[in-house]
């Protein structure tokens, strides 16, 4: 693992920070690869409870360098296409990874880098943090799912104005619109989001795992749909140990002790 991503372990959380201070964490295909391989090793690691994913030196992420994007208009269309399924695949692992991913955003998140912040479950902001569908300025389209996460969020009319306008909006403003989950003041949003980790991390895995999933599924999947994976979930939480603790814990008045469980193994 190169300097470019920073590994840290807080108890049963991942903190990953994007390490690319002087392009203000720009996005590069190194990046994709080594943040994906990262989430990929997280989610079979039983002492990892949850990720917090931030950017080094007060900006979460610039977007793509656009240095390397002007050189790939001289490449073949396949070959654009290939470098960038590299962030897609990134996308994929975050919303795929069965370890709940939180997104600590100071400064600047712009592009693909809002883009990889709204991929992730929950995202804590700075109030002056700055957001933008910035594709349209340089004349891009967006990409990472941008798309996809605000219509989570907003209308189409709104979404349309977002993506045309390249218009920053605060982070006051995405938590007005329920895309951030909680304002921090400047420069504390590590602290908050690796809180809110520390919290989640201590809950049972395999049902955060599989609250996760049903969450990603819920805005898209048919009422039928969303029904039999909820079922299909809840048998399999009741015969797991991990509700044995918990139901057994609130029974007995005491707290569950889930990171015990996980250590005997069970």
């Amino acid at each position: 693992m190169s300097d470019l991503l920073l590994q840290a372990r807080d108890g049963a959380v991942l903190v990953l920070t994007h390490n690319n201070p002087s392009v203000r964490n720009a996005l590069s295909p190194e990046f994709y690869a080594e943040l994906t391989a990262a989430l990929t090793a997280a989610a079979q690691d039983d002492r990892v409870g949850a990720v917090v994913l931030t950017g080094a030196a007060g900006h979460f992420c610039a977007g793509g360098d656009l240095r390397q994007l002007a050189k790939r208009r001289e490449l073949p269309l396949s070959e654009r296409r290939q470098r960038l399924e590299g962030l897609h695949d990134l996308v994929r692992a975050l919303r795929d990874s069965p370890k709940p991913v939180i997104a600590a955003v100071e400064g600047a998140a712009a592009g693909a880098g809002l883009s990889i912040a709204l991929a992730c479950d929950l995202l804590v902001a700075a109030r002056n943090a700055v957001f933008s569908v910035a594709y349209v300025k340089v004349g891009l389209t967006p990409d990472g799912g941008a798309t996809a996460f605000l219509a989570e969020f907003v209308s189409r009319q709104v979404l349309t104005e977002l993506c045309l306008t390249g218009e920053r909006l605060s982070g006051e403003r995405l938590h007005a619109l329920g895309a951030v989950n909680r304002l921090s003041e400047p420069g504390d949003a590590l602290a908050q989001a690796t809180a809110l980790a520390q919290q989640i991390a201590a809950g049972p895995l395999r049902a955060n795992a599989r609250i996760k999933d049903l969450c990603r599924s819920a805005p898209q999947a048919p009422l039928a749909e969303q029904l039999d994976r909820e079922a299909e979930h809840m048998v399999q939480a009741q015969g797991d140990a991990e509700s044995a603790e918990g139901i057994g814990a609130f029974l007995n008045k005491r707290t569950p002790d889930f990171v015990a469980l996980r250590r005997a193994g069970a």
